[in-house]
């Protein structure tokens, strides 16, 4: 029992005597604090004044930032790269209104015991006027959700949040382009793709897309849009950094295998990236950034495509349109439609629009499931739709193949092939369409006629 007294009081006086310490260190912090409401601003800058930053910290290289001529953030130190305009305004911002959430000391003699004397972390920023600012952040504070800091010029010692620390506290790899490929996407007028074996060219047309080689063919836009989504997202992957990951990631790319080469346009010229896979990873090298990068998987796979990928296997192209007239021979049947208004027409019969769009949709459907290279015989149907307010008129000519259908646009060299079920589905909605219900007397405003009894 003695023994467990002992250390009990031995653990007590322990305590005490780190409470102590840590009072008697910090001292001025505990009998000069004012209240916590008082919390005035640290600094209070324009985002726009600001023409550089220079970040030093701790065991780690100075980090220097400048604007260039165009306004554009440019990192210059430790070595001169691209920056990531979003992610140098997101910590310019920052420091343009950093808070404090309150003042420690008003005048502080000992800027040791908080860090400051040799900071964590210090930012020199320079005003277009030739003003500076000087941001000191010190140790963290005891409860470990705030840090001391300073500013040069003003004898205050404050403490800040955390997160606001973080926000500054970038290395060179947080604040660069990470972009492989930095053309201005939203205007390229070309892209090309070399893979499996194939090269493509696609030409855009404002917003639609056009396969030009090996031969001028129907785009899939969708399918196109989403290379050149996966080509301006394509970013490298930083997290091997040394010059010995260097040495790995371009022994990596040349024994890879060649997976695809893209080149875009815009008015600045052409850029070229390529990626290669070696074992279950990807790198890529760009014509617009220097070295070798790890990439992500679902960059490789999504430029791994074949020129049918790109295809458009779409019948019509009238796409969500709304047609001005339809004609459809199937057999010994023939249906002719026609918009008149808000209404669909045939042979002078207004009909059901719920059954004529249900018609119109299975035509709208109607689309290959592959491209063969033969097949095609004697048309069983001939469908011919008008659309664009007369402006366009596609034809497609449908024969029998087995279970199968071939189908042909008119004046297009490619064919078809089709399910069985979609064309049957076609049918039976066109045969499906019906007159418009008759209007009632409540409807016409007539009454109807008194029955004799």
């Amino acid at each position: 029992m003695k023994s467990t007294g002992l250390l009990i009081a031995a653990a007590v006086l322990a305590a005490l005597t780190g409470i102590l310490y840590w009072s008697d260190h910090h001292k001025a912090a505990d009998t000069t604090a004012t209240p916590v409401d008082a919390a005035p601003k640290i600094l209070t800058l324009k985002d726009s004044d600001l023409s550089k930053i220079e970040i030093r910290k701790k065991g780690a290289e100075e980090i220097a930032l400048a604007k260039n001529d165009a306004g554009k953030w440019q990192i210059t130190g430790p070595a001169p790269l691209a920056a990531d305009q979003d992610a140098v305004a997101s910590m310019v911002s920052t420091l343009s209104s950093v808070n404090s959430e309150r003042v420690v000391e008003d005048k502080a003699s000992d800027l040791k015991q908080y860090g400051l004397t040799d900071p964590a972390l210090e930012v020199d920023i320079a005003l277009k006027d030739g003003k500076s600012q000087k941001l000191l952040l010190g140790d963290d504070t005891p409860a470990g959700n705030a840090v001391f800091a300073a500013t040069s010029g003003d004898p205050r010692v404050f403490t800040i949040a955390s997160y606001t620390k973080t926000s500054v506290d970038k290395s060179p790899n947080d604040l660069r382009d990470k972009r492989l490929m930095t053309a201005d996407f939203d205007k390229i007028s070309q892209v090309e793709l070399t893979a499996k074996k194939q090269s493509i060219e696609f030409g855009r047309n404002k917003d639609a897309w056009q396969i030009l080689k090996p031969r001028p063919l129907r785009a899939d836009n969708f399918t196109v849009e989403d290379l050149v989504r996966r080509l301006k997202d394509a970013k490298m992957d930083l997290t091997a950094a040394s010059d010995t990951d260097a040495k790995k990631l371009t022994a990596a790319f040349a024994s890879g295998t060649p997976i695809a080469t893209a080149k875009v346009t815009d008015a600045a010229g052409t850029q070229e990236l390529q990626v290669r896979k070696d074992k279950d990873a990807y790198y890529a090298k760009s014509s617009a950034v220097s070295g070798i990068y790890k990439v992500a998987n679902d960059l490789g796979t999504g430029l791994d495509k074949s020129l049918d990928d790109f295809r458009n296997k779409k019948l019509f192209d009238f796409g969500f349109d709304e047609p001005n007239k339809v004609e459809l021979h199937d057999g010994s049947k023939a249906y002719f439609l026609t918009k008149g208004g808000q209404d669909w027409w045939s042979n002078g019969k207004k009909l059901d629009d719920t059954s004529v769009q249900a018609f119109i949709d299975k035509v709208r459907d109607l689309s290959g499931t592959k491209f063969v290279d033969s097949g095609f015989t004697t048309p069983v149907i001939d469908l011919t739709v008008s659309s664009n307010d007369g402006k366009r008129t596609e034809k497609v000519l449908i024969s029998k193949s087995g279970d199968n259908y071939i189908a042909k646009r008119e004046n297009e060299p490619s064919l078809y092939q089709l399910d069985g079920k979609p064309v049957e589905e076609l049918q039976k909605s066109a045969a499906d369409v019906k007159p418009a219900p008759e209007p009632t007397p409540a409807a016409t405003g007539k009454t109807a006629p008194a029955t004799k009894k």
